[in-house]
């Protein structure tokens, strides 16, 4: 449901004149000292429910406190109240026509429990489900009053094509947040299934089965008031394959059936038997925050946001071949808390006209749980947030000519966003088309969700120095994401860096500076 502008704003909402010449300077060297050391091994990959996690809260939350930002009701600290599994043992095998098929943990699938059980024993049908949506804005039903309880659900990753007939549904080349794997779950979980199979493939999630099997390989956590399904959990192209073929069905028939709006959910001739064991453990975790406040007497009672999570995968306990088991994150998001730090440092020599709140995100690798407990609980309250401008794996090649505000045209807040680029000699990147799902994949999302205007700020794409080199400099980090390489090297030029962060605070500014708070366009917030 989309939700009404909050103020009769004109078109092009000029915000130069909140935008002080004064703005202070995000430095570079706190930036780089920040980022080294959360994404030093001592940290320890600042894994959910690891020790790690314990040394990066307790270090937010003193550098807050030392830059003389105030705390929230007391505390730096939001707990974010989680339940977490590692799976230990996967004995699951398809019962279908023929031999059992096996399905080995690693090689054909990515087993997680979001149940907090010890162990499970799975005798349960399954039940391809297409896309597994339900959308009513789409005209769209995948489960079309199927019974799924107790039944295990195999569905595709990603949203239904465009077709020559109808180029825009659901959002043409762009993927909605129908496609994404934790709608899926959320979607089974409402119609009452025992578990889902996501059936993955590199182009239908936009990153390699290894993203998916290190990203399950240590503790999954689910908020503890919401517990999952007893399966959610993935499995490869070529074990799909090999499961329908065991239940009578052949896969490409199935996926050419599930691009049509008159599809049903078609039952498969097999169970899923077998046992999950697991280690559970229930644990707080924390979001850290501080507040510079406001000078104005009535605005300083509205606040903006700077987000970023703070989490990563950790430790795995399986090293690779040269040793290694620490996830370190320093791309993924070291950088952005060092850059949110950095900022905060500079803004705590300015206050604004609204509060302004740095925010570091608890568990955003295991399901924007971070943000998602904010929204619910939040520390400011929402309708009192003018925006959340989100940092999330920031710029580590060099100073671009551009910047990166996808998400920004949903709301008034692009006209500023236009305004202050230009301020910086920068022009804003252009969209592009988002085929990964890009705005659901952060910690803005559920601010947005919960009718905040937000969004990342991103990095540029035109590089001042040696662009054609440094695009495919930047380009390496698709092999490294989410894996034990994503470290940091003390030769990386961090002036893009530093230019993100900048033109974050300046953004904020002009929003925490401006007469009135930005708004949704009309229809676009989802």
């Amino acid at each position: 449901m989309e939700i009404p502008m909050r103020h009769c704003l004109p078109a092009m909402l000029l915000f130069a004149a909140a935008l002080s010449a004064g703005t202070p300077q995000v430095q570079e060297a706190p930036l780089r000292a920040h980022l080294s050391l959360l994404a030093d091994d001592l940290f320890e990959g600042r894994g959910s429910g690891q020790r790690g996690a314990d040394l990066t809260v307790r270090y937010l939350e003193t550098q807050l406190q030392a830059l003389g930002l105030q705390p929230v009701g007391g505390s730096y600290r939001q707990a974010v109240h989680l339940a977490g599994t590692r799976v230990t043992r996967a004995d699951l095998r398809v019962a279908g026509a023929g031999q059992p098929l096996p399905l080995a943990s690693g090689q054909d699938a990515a087993w997680c429990t979001g149940l907090p059980e010890a162990r499970q024993a799975f005798d349960a049908p399954l039940l391809f489900v297409g896309y597994g949506i339900t959308a009513p804005d789409e005209r769209w039903d995948d489960y079309k009053g199927a019974e799924v309880r107790g039944k295990v659900l195999v569905a595709l990753v990603n949203d239904p094509q465009p077709t020559a007939e109808e180029p825009d549904r659901f959002g043409g080349a762009a993927l909605t947040y129908y496609g994404r794997w934790i709608y899926k779950f959320e979607e089974a979980k409402r119609h009452g299934a025992l578990g889902v199979l996501l059936v993955h493939t590199t182009p239908s999630a936009s990153y390699g089965w290894s993203v998916v099997v290190n990203s399950f390989a240590t503790w999954r956590f689910q908020l503890a008031a919401e517990p999952g399904l007893a399966l959610q959990s993935w499995i490869t192209e070529d074990a799909a394959r090999r499961l329908c073929a065991a239940g009578g069905q052949d896969l490409d028939a199935l996926r050419r059936a599930a691009e049509r709006r008159d599809f049903r959910p078609v039952p498969l001739a097999a169970r899923l038997q077998g046992t999950l064991e697991a280690e559970v453990k229930v644990q707080d975790q924390f979001n850290v925050a501080g507040v510079i406040p406001g000078t104005d007497p009535v605005l300083k009672d509205e606040v903006v946001i700077y987000s970023a999570h703070w989490d990563h995968f950790g430790r795995s306990g399986k090293p690779d071949g040269r040793g290694d088991d620490i996830y370190n994150g320093a791309v993924d998001n070291a950088s952005g808390c060092a850059g949110l730090l950095a900022m905060a440092q500079a803004a705590a020599a300015a206050p604004r006209k609204r509060s302004q709140m740095f925010l570091f995100t608890a568990a955003e690798e295991q399901g924007l749980w971070g943000s998602q407990a904010y929204v619910k609980d939040p520390l400011w309250p929402l309708a009192r947030t003018a925006a959340d401008l989100n940092l999330d794996s920031l710029n580590w090649v060099g100073a671009t000519r551009d910047i990166g505000v996808a998400g920004a045209d949903r709301t008034t807040l692009l006209e500023s966003a236009a305004q202050v680029a230009q301020a910086m000699g920068l022009t804003l990147a252009p969209a592009g088309v988002d085929t990964a799902g890009g705005y659901f994949r952060s910690d803005h999302f559920p601010f947005a969700k919960a009718g905040v205007p937000a969004f990342s700020i991103g990095g540029g794409r035109t590089y001042v120095k040696d662009p054609e080199a440094s695009r495919a400099k930047a380009a390496t980090m698709g092999a490294r994401y989410h894996q034990v390489t994503d470290e940091y090297d003390p030769a990386w030029d961090l002036s893009g860096m530093v230019q993100q962060c900048q033109y974050t605070l300046n953004l904020g500014a002009a929003v925490a500076d401006a007469p009135a708070k930005p708004a949704w366009k009309p229809g676009r917030r989802l």
